[in-house]
């Protein structure tokens, strides 16, 4: 089992993301991680501290969310000792599929996990990059669902605190590292 490392000081992690105003849209505030991410010590102490939230819970899978939960969902599997599985947009999987839809601000959109990923009962952790409304989550929390699968978590380098996308799942422990109030 890894062990952890120092306390990471989660401000020296913030001062690593990027803010960029109106993007993709007028009006929107983008945290851009790529800064985080180039930074080597940034980037593993992110990594060890999404680790040693998940140390000692015998997690068997982490699941990353397409796109940017392939970055961290395999450094942290590596981390935990634990399998990594990938969720994916619709026709990328070459094997039989479960798929969930689900709704978008403006319209719908699928994501799809090979039937056989997650074995019924094992311990399960879903990470992505960032928590905003939640419906990306909700839909693969589904997917973990369909399959059996236990939810022992569910990661996230950034929340926005003000969408309040963290209420849709009260029965699941909710880990974010980065904290955003605008």
């Amino acid at each position: 089992m890894p062990e952890t490392s120092k306390p990471v000081n989660i401000e020296d992690l913030k001062k690593l993301v990027r803010t960029v105003p109106d993007f993709p849209k007028p009006g929107i505030l983008f945290y851009d991680i790529t800064t985080l991410l180039k930074d080597k010590t940034g980037f593993a102490k992110l990594i060890d501290a999404l680790a040693a939230h998940y140390i000692g819970r015998n997690i068997d899978l982490i699941l990353g969310i397409e796109a940017r939960g392939f970055i961290f969902g395999p450094a942290l599997a590596y981390r935990l000792n634990a399998g990594f599985v990938p969720v994916r947009k619709p026709r990328k999987l070459p094997a039989p599929v479960a798929r969930v839809t689900y709704d978008l601000e403006y319209g719908t959109d699928t994501l799809e996990i090979h039937m056989d990923a997650i074995a019924p009962g094992q311990n399960v952790v879903l990470v992505d990059d960032l928590l905003a409304t939640g419906g990306t989550m909700e839909a693969t929390v589904k997917l973990v669902k369909q399959l059996g699968g236990v939810i022992a978590g569910l990661g996230f380098a950034i929340e926005l605190d003000f969408l309040k996308g963290r209420e849709r799942f009260k029965e699941y422990d909710v880990f974010s590292l980065l904290h955003y109030d605008e």
